[in-house]
């Protein structure tokens, strides 16, 4: 088999897959489910999931494989990501499937667009060179601006749309002027051309400039303070669903492209980029804990929680390169358990017109959707970081990694903003286990069962919040093997002083 056609599997199937669902969705009559569309954007995915599998066996035999004249690169660390996002698409699908019931014609388009966008989010974690990086970040960025004003006939999804658009735009400039420093400053664009150029570079300030810029361009996009003040309306506006995948996918994927530009095209620089990111990753954790604290709107609340985890998961690379990748693909997949399965727990609560927003539309939801309650409130008590749930289990090994790195402060801070979080979310499960003052209606209609397929989505997530925090040794042993070749050894890595 040619290896240009091994590393591109899983995108092609999901493009063709795209393509299929948006030709397909004119030929269904006004007013006909979508459902259809939906089962065969999930059978893609399963495809592409089966071609990942064998990127996986081939890497296994072969180690990492190059195609389309080095631009492509396959191995256990692009299979990870690869992995990873197509259990959160599978799973987002799922979840999806009875969201577009009635209100809208047009479903077939979100599904097409999901599919364009895992595309685009998987050739981002498999790319070693920039600009093919810039190709994928465009091709997941363009079909996320779309899926976020979906719900055309309200005026937050507009306001969603376009702020993500404008801000997503300023974040891509950056990082583009970036790949154009590296350059300047290489005479390449390649990852590994750029880590030979660095070493030897007579022009380190815009060796630096450009690192700079390809970080924040990268802050950007993982919601990371100060670049996240698109991230509270966004949330708030785009579908339920919707942001379940953007507040997970394409942050996975933008944080597989910033391990792979800091550890293998930077090493020498650490010293200057470890304390950008230290900055940014202790910005993210307090604005972002302390802004969730002021937020009654549960998805804007959420949505600050997502700047704390970007921050916490930041803190991971100031670890030596081989604990920092495993702790961020550790985390990054505990994450999209415990985050994913709350929104999908929220789309079944609020359903398509979102009747519940606010902490005290949650209050007594116990005593109505009992066991959507009980899912919510374990996904929560991930994102706390109790233990036997994978936020646990997630945060030990990023603070544990840190540590050995000699980040001590890093890791204290990074603690106390775990106890400053248990305030918001205790306050929502709370509420959702707190009597209303005024009981519902007796007459009024008992709330719907979710349909198989929303049960499989979130049966899926909440057992893999607790696997990951009760059996992690599968995951973190394919984590520890996700290392992308070309790591600089320990020995190259400068101990920083203790604090």
């Amino acid at each position: 088999m040619s290896t240009n056609l091994v590393t591109l599997l899983p995108e092609l199937v999901l493009t063709i897959t795209g393509v299929i669902v948006m030709l397909a969705e004119p030929l269904i009559a006004p007013g006909r489910s979508r459902k259809p569309l939906g089962w065969v954007a999930i059978f893609g995915t399963l495809v592409a999931a089966i071609m990942i599998n064998g990127q996986r066996q081939f890497t296994n035999i072969h180690g990492a494989v190059q195609g389309f004249y080095g631009t492509l690169q396959v191995d256990t660390f692009s299979v990870f990501f690869h992995f990873l996002i197509a259990a959160i698409v599978i799973v987002t699908l799922l979840g999806s499937l009875d969201y577009f019931e009635g209100p809208t014609t047009h479903a077939g388009e979100y599904f097409a667009l999901i599919c364009f966008g895992a595309t685009g989010m998987m050739l981002m974690t498999s790319s070693v060179e920039l600009l093919m990086v810039f190709i994928g970040l465009e091709i997941s960025s363009i079909s996320t601006y779309i899926l976020a004003g979906f719900r055309k006939g309200q005026a937050t999804a507009s306001e969603s749309s376009l702020k993500y658009f404008l801000l997503g735009s300023f974040a891509t400039a950056f990082f583009l002027y970036g790949i154009a420093l590296c350059f300047g400053a290489t005479g390449s664009t390649s990852i590994a051309a750029i880590a030979q150029g660095f070493a030897t570079t007579q022009m380190p300030l815009m060796a630096w400039l450009a690192l700079a810029m390809v970080i924040i361009g990268l802050g950007f996009k993982v919601s990371a303070a100060p670049f996240h003040v698109w991230t509270p309306d966004v949330y708030q506006g785009a579908p339920a669903p919707v942001v379940g995948l953007m507040s997970t996918a394409p942050k996975a994927a933008a944080f597989a492209v910033l391990l792979r530009f800091l550890f293998n095209a930077a090493p020498m620089f650490r010293d200057h980029w470890i304390t950008l990111i230290q900055i940014l990753a202790v910005l993210s954790m307090c604005l972002g804990n302390l802004g969730a604290l002021r937020q009654r709107d549960v998805k804007r609340m959420l949505a600050y929680s997502s700047i704390a985890h970007a921050g916490y998961i930041l803190v991971a690379y100031a670890a030596f390169p081989q604990e920092a990748v495993a702790a961020v693909c550790f985390y990054t997949a505990s994450y999209a358990a415990m985050n994913v399965g709350a929104f999908l727990v929220i789309t079944q609560l609020t359903g398509f017109n979102e009747s519940a927003r606010t902490l005290d539309d949650y209050t007594g939801m116990a005593l109505r959707r009992p066991v959507l309650s009980a899912l919510l409130g374990l996904f929560l008590l991930s994102q706390i970081g109790i233990p036997f749930t994978g936020g646990f289990f997630g945060k030990f090994y990023v603070f544990t990694a840190a540590i050995h790195s000699g980040y001590t402060t890093l890791a204290i801070i990074g603690l106390a903003n775990s106890g400053i979080a248990c305030f918001y979310y205790l306050r929502l499960l709370a509420a959702l286990y707190t009597r209303p003052v005024t009981e519902p209606p007796t007459e009024a209609a008992p709330a719907q069962a979710f349909s198989p397929a929303i049960g499989v989505a979130l049966a899926a997530t909440a057992i893999a919040t607790l696997m990951l925090g009760i059996f992690p040794n599968q995951v973190l042993h394919l984590a520890q093997r996700a290392t992308p070749i070309n790591m600089p050894p320990a020995a190259m890595v400068s101990v920083p002083p203790a604090p």
